[in-house]
């Protein structure tokens, strides 16, 4: 005999279910046993997750043009900029280019 649709639909509804009963059993088992492994063990966070801060990457902000050396402005200043003007080893950055006006690109997109 074959089953209906919606037969299958609620056979599938009462495997999900137990599906989702079985897993949220077996991750509570889970979770007892790390904890007691972590609780024997004394390990720390960073052993059971490890992790690595974010390195921050800073652009150079001032060059000197006759060694290629460069600084991004944080700390020390280099002995080549040390009590010098500093606008004079600014390195030179391009300006964004103005876009257009929210209002002037729905009218462009409207027209086409």
């Amino acid at each position: 005999m074959t089953k209906t649709l919606k037969e299958l639909l609620a056979e599938q509804a009462q495997l999900d279910a137990r599906i989702a009963a079985a897993r949220k059993e077996a991750s509570q088992e889970a979770l007892k046993k790390v904890l007691e492994l972590v609780n024997e063990f004394g390990f720390t966070a960073q052993q059971v997750f490890p992790w690595k801060p974010v390195a921050m990457t800073v652009t150079a902000k001032y060059l000197d043009e006759k060694t290629g050396a460069t600084w991004t402005g944080r700390g020390k200043p280099p002995a080549w900029i040390a009590g010098k003007n500093r606008e004079d080893f600014l390195i030179e950055r391009t300006q964004p280019q103005e876009g257009p006006f929210l209002a002037q690109m729905a009218a462009t997109a409207h027209r086409t």
